[in-house]
C-alpha cells in the first residue's frame, strides 16, 4: 500500500517474510526462555550437598520446552474464545508480582543493598569486547523485551477499529513495558549477589531473588508470578504467530500455502497454520543440543528479522516522502521524519550487532551465534520460493 507499482510486490515478499521468521523465533525464544526460567525457579531448592535439585541437562530443558510449547499451542487452539480474558488477567497479574518482588527483595535484602551510586553508574566488563561495544551487544535482551510489540499488528482482522486501536496499543504496550522493567530490574540490582556468579547461569534472576530473601519456599513463591507471565506471553506470541501464517498464506507466499490458509471450521483459528508454527519451533529447539547458547540465537534472530520487517513500510515510506502519511489516522509532521530516521538506524545497527557472538574469544561451539545460521536459511528459503513461485504468481495481499 505504501510502495509504489513497480517494486510493490518484492518489497511486500520481503517484509511478509521477515516478520514470519520474526514470529516464529521470537516466539520460540519466549518459550525457551521459560523452559530455561523454570529450571532455575526448581534450582532455588537445592540437595542436602548442597547441589541444585535439577540438573538442567540439555535432554531436560528440551523436554520442558516441548511442554510448555504444547502448552501454548493447546490453549491457543482450544481456548480462543477464553484469549481476551486471560490477556486481562496478565494486566493484574503483572502488577501484583512486580510489587510483591520489589517489596519482598527490598525489605528483605539478606545480604546486604547497594549503593545508589553502584545501581545507577557502575559497569562491568565480562563479555572480552571492549566496555563501548560490549554494551551494544547487550542491548538484545533489552530489544529482545520489547521486538514482540509489533506482533500485533498480526491481530487487526480480530480488532475493532484496527486503523485507531492496535497504533494505541502498540505505543502503549511500551510504556506498560518500560514502567514494569524498570519497576522489576531496579530492585534487583540493588540486592545484585556477585557478578561472576550469576554470568555462569542460563537465567539469574532466580539466584537474584534466591540471594536477597534467603528462603527456598520464599523464593519460589516469588518466581511463580514471573513463571506464569512467561507462560502467558507464550500463549500471545503462539496466537499471533498462527495468524501471521494464516495472512501470508492466504496470500499464497508460504509453500504449501493451500494449507496453511485453512480457518478450523470449529476451533475458530488457524489450526494447520499454528502447527506449522510449532513443528518449525521445535526443530530449530534441537538446536541446543549442539549450543547451550541456542536461547542467544532465537532471540538473536527474531530481533533482527521483526525489527527489520517493521523498518521495511517505514523506509518505503521515508523513500516516497511519507506522501501517504498526510491522511494517516496519527499524523506526526515534521517529527514523523525524525522518528522514521531514527528506527531505521536502529534497525541498521541491530542487523550485524546481534548477528555477534555475546563474548569472545569464540573457542567453541557452544559460544557460536547461530542467528545468522537461522536468519541465511530462512532467506534462502524466501528467495528460492519467490524464483520458484513468487516471481509470476505472487501479488500481494488481497484489497
Amino acid at each position: 500500500m505504501l510502495a509504489p507499482e513497480s517494486y510493490r510486490k518484492l518489497a511486500a515478499w520481503i517484509c511478509g517474510w521477515l516478520y514470519v521468521v520474526g514470529n516464529i523465533t521470537i516466539t520460540l525464544s519466549v518459550n525457551f526462555a521459560t523452559a530455561l526460567f523454570l529450571v532455575g525457579c526448581i534450582n532455588v531448592f537445592e540437595t542436602p550437598e548442597g547441589q541444585p535439585v535439577l540438573e538442567g541437562s540439555a535432554y531436560q530443558v528440551f523436554l520442558i520446552f516441548l511442554g510448555i510449547t504444547l502448552l501454548c499451542n493447546l490453549v491457543c487452539s482450544l481456548c480462543n474464545k477464553w484469549l481476551p480474558i486471560l490477556d486481562t488477567f496478565a494486566i493484574f497479574w503483572t502488577f501484583a508480582g512486580v510489587v510483591a518482588i520489589l517489596i519482598a527483595v527490598l525489605v528483605i535484602a539478606k545480604n546486604g543493598r547497594h549503593s545508589g551510586s553502584y545501581v545507577f553508574t557502575h559497569f562491568e566488563v565480562n563479555s572480552g569486547w571492549t566496555p563501548g561495544w560490549s554494551f551494544f551487544v547487550g542491548l538484545l535482551h533489552a530489544a529482545y523485551a520489547t521486538s514482540s510489540t509489533g506482533m500485533i499488528i498480526s491481530m487487526c482482522e480480530e480488532v475493532r477499529a484496527p486503523a485507531t486501536q492496535v497504533p494505541k496499543a502498540m505505543v502503549l504496550t511500551i510504556f506498560f513495558n518500560l514502567a514494569a522493567g524498570l519497576i522489576t530490574l531496579i530492585p534487583l540490582v540493588f540486592v545484585l549477589p556477585d557478578i561472576q556468579e550469576l554470568i555462569l547461569l542460563a537465567q539469574p534472576v532466580p539466584a537474584i531473588i534466591k540471594s536477597a530473601v534467603g528462603h527456598e519456599g520464599g523464593s519460589f513463591a516469588l518466581l511463580v508470578p514471573i513463571l506464569v507471565l512467561g507462560i502467558i506471553c507464550g500463549i500471545g506470541c503462539t496466537t499471533a504467530t498462527s495468524r501471521c501464517i494464516y495472512g501470508f498464506s492466504r496470500d499464497g507466499a508460504i509453500p504449501g500455502s493451500k494449507w496453511w490458509k485453512v480457518v478450523h471450521p470449529k476451533l475458530d483459528v488457524p489450526f494447520n497454520g499454528m502447527m506449522l508454527s510449532m513443528v518449525i519451533q521445535i526443530l530449530l529447539g534441537l538446536i541446543y543440543f549442539g549450543s547451550s547458547a541456542a536461547f542467544n540465537a532465537f532471540s538473536g534472530v527474531g530481533v533482527i528479522a521483526l525489527t527489520a520487517a517493521y523498518s521495511a513500510p517505514i523506509f518505503v515510506s521515508m523513500w516516497e516522502g511519507r506522501k501517504t502519511m498526510a491522511t494517516a489516522p496519527f499524523c506526526l509532521g515534521k517529527f514523523g521524519w525524525f522518528c522514521n530516521i531514527v528506527s531505521v538506524s536502529w534497525t541498521l545497527l541491530v542487523i550485524p550487532l546481534f548477528s555477534m557472538p555475546t563474548t569472545v574469544p569464540v573457542v567453541d561451539a557452544g559460544l557460536v551465534n547461530y542467528a545468522p545460521v537461522v536468519f541465511v536459511g530462512f532467506t534462502l528459503i524466501s528467495l528460492g520460493w519467490y524464483i520458484a513461485w513468487g516471481r509470476k504468481n505472487y501479488v500481494g495481499p488481497p484489497t
